[in-house]
Formats: structure tokens, C-alpha cells, sequence
């Protein structure tokens, strides 16, 4: 199995609406066709950017290399949403070719792939079997044991276990910036309901805003208000309404947020269980500004914002900040 990451897991969606797993490296991506080594990747790469640095460059080509040459028909792949949380698992059908007219979108190198249907939860994956399938690299080999763990859960045959994957070797300072912002999600979507609604008033006002949250009961479409003066009078006046659930969050949801919408108000709308395709188009004709945050955004706000939150809300997430040579 080759997990297959097109630019950081934004690729994910045109992935399985195009039934292709694909990579980028545009520059040099003709000339990667089947039996090509690695010693002439490496040197395509630093032909065409004489200034990068010897381990980008072989990193790169290595990378190439294997979804050129190493991948093959039948082989399982599997591709990451940091957005959604999710994994598509499928098989790869054919051998890689280069799509000029898909270079711009990152896919200059292509495989054909059937999806499965069924998306894997990162959540129900065991925590070393997460940590293995951490990694930022666009393309590398899923280690067995991950495998068998992968697709005991989509055939309902085992459940993951912490013991199971105990015998992955796992560089902890590999990717060590993706791999602590994945692990962040993890924590904080544990968090209940009542804690994920404190977290989002937090991060909001480390950015400046004072906030009211609205009581247990009905709110009415409004979990938190938060404006300059803490009233609500002054503008800009943020309504947000906060879903810590695992689907996704549909059309009909943000048409009734918006619906209870003053003219003069804007919107934020949190669910970390993410937005169907049909939500964003709502919001994005809405009568008023609304942004969307997916757990993705909660967890960014909070590392941007980490420093100015109050003691309240570095107690729901404690982080630690670590200096690390660049």
C-alpha cells in the first residue's frame, strides 16, 4: 500500500471524483515515464533548479522515482483530507502516465485508481498506526502491519489495536511540524461539546474579540457572540454557532444559521466534522459574510493565536512550544 498525498491532501476530492491517485513535480514530470532511474531524476532536478538543496533535490526524485517505477497494478493507495479527517483506500489500475492539461492542478503524474466507497476515520485508526501515516511526503510505502490494520476496519473484521503496531519504527523528528499539528487535531477533537465551544471563544478572543456564550438550552443558532465591546453593539458582530460532531455538516444546516441572521451580522460556523460541497455554495452566497472552519482551522487559529489565550483555554489544550534548528 502507497499512501499518495497530492499538495499536502488538498487533491483529496478531485482524487475521487477522477478515480486517479497523481503527483506534481511539473517541471520535470515528462520526462518521468516507466524505467527511468534515479540517478537521471536527481539530475533533471538539479538541472532544472540548480539552487535547491541536495536533500529537497534527492527527496524529490526519490519520490518521483517511486510512483514511476516502484508502484505497481493492484498495489492498495490510500490519500489523506487533513481537512475532513478522512482516508480513501482504493487500488491502482494502471501504470503512470503524464496529463499536461493536469500539471497546473498539481497532477502532472497520474495513475488510474478505483476508490472504495467507504472512508476510513483517522479516529479509528490506533495512535502508532496514525503516527506511521504522519508523514508529509507525497509518497511512501505504508508499512504492513498499518495495512492489515487499514483493512480489517473497512471489512469489519478487527478492530485497531495499540499493541498491534507497537513494531513500526517512527522517526518522532520526522515532519515534525505536520506530524504536531495532526496530533494537535487529535487532542482537541476529544475535547465535549461545552469544551470545543470554550476553545472556539478562546482562539477568538486572543484575536481581539470579547465573547458571550449562550447557556445550555436553545440558543437559538447563536453558541457564541463575539464583538469589540462584548455586547454586541459595536461592529463587527460575530455570530457563531459551534457543531463538534463527526458528518459532515450539509446545506439545509446553513441555510437555518443564516435565517436568524441580522442584516449587519456576520457569521462563523465551526464543524469539525467538516461541510458537504452543497454547504459551501450556501455560504458562499449567503446575504452575509460567513466564514467556515473545519477542525483544521479551529487547530490553526489556536497555534497562530496560542500565545494570547487566556489561562482557561491553554488549560482545555496545554501545548508546549519547542525551538527546533530551521
Amino acid at each position: 500500500m502507497w499512501m499518495i498525498r497530492g499538495d499536502g491532501g488538498s487533491l483529496y476530492e478531485a482524487f475521487r471524483e477522477n478515480n486517479i491517485a497523481a503527483i506534481g513535480w511539473s517541471q520535470f514530470a515528462q520526462h518521468a515515464k516507466p524505467g527511468i532511474s534515479r540517478k537521471q531524476l536527481i539530475a533533471l532536478y538539479e538541472q532544472i533548479e540548480p539552487h535547491a538543496k541536495p536533500g529537497t533535490i534527492i527527496s524529490g526524485a526519490s519520490q518521483v522515482w517511486r510512483f514511476v517505477n516502484e508502484i505497481s497494478v493492484d498495489d492498495w493507495v490510500i490519500t489523506y483530507s487533513p481537512i475532513n479527517r478522512t482516508y480513501l483506500v482504493g487500488k491502482i489500475l494502471s501504470q503512470s502516465e503524464y496529463h499536461q492539461d493536469l500539471a497546473d492542478q498539481g497532477m502532472a503524474l497520474v495513475r488510474q485508481v478505483k476508490w472504495q466507497a467507504q472512508e476510513l476515520a483517522r479516529d479509528d485508526l490506533s495512535t502508532p498506526s496514525k503516527n506511521s501515516l504522519g508523514s508529509t511526503m507525497t509518497v511512501f510505502e505504508v508499512p504492513a502491519i498499518v495495512i492489515n490494520e487499514i483493512l480489517g476496519i473497512l471489512q469489519g473484521t478487527s478492530q485497531p489495536t495499540e499493541a498491534a503496531t507497537d513494531d513500526i519504527i517512527d522517526d518522532p523528528l520526522a515532519d515534525i511540524d505536520s506530524q504536531a499539528l495532526e496530533r494537535i487535531k487529535d487532542l482537541v477533537n476529544k475535547l465535549d461539546w461545552d469544551e470545543m465551544q470554550q476553545l472556539v471563544a478562546g482562539i477568538l478572543r486572543a484575536m481581539g474579540y470579547k465573547t458571550q456564550i449562550s447557556p445550555p438550552g436553545s440558543d437559538r443558532g447563536k453558541d457564541i457572540v463575539a464583538s469589540p465591546d462584548g455586547f454586541g453593539f459595536e461592529h463587527p458582530r460575530i455570530v457563531v454557532e459551534v457543531k463538534h460532531q463527526k458528518g459532515q455538516i450539509g446545506s439545509q444546516d446553513i441555510r437555518s444559521f443564516l435565517g436568524g441572521r441580522h442584516k449587519d451580522d456576520r457569521g462563523l460556523y465551526v464543524s469539525t466534522g467538516g461541510f458537504t460541497k452543497d454547504a459551501q455554495y450556501e455560504a458562499d452566497r449567503a446575504s452575509i459574510p460567513l466564514a467556515m472552519w473545519t477542525l483544521d482551522h479551529v487547530v490553526r487559529g489556536l497555534i497562530e493565536h496560542y500565545d494570547g489565550t487566556d489561562a482557561e483555554t491553554k488549560r482545555i489544550v496545554p501545548l508546549k512550544r519547542l525551538y527546533w534548528p530551521a
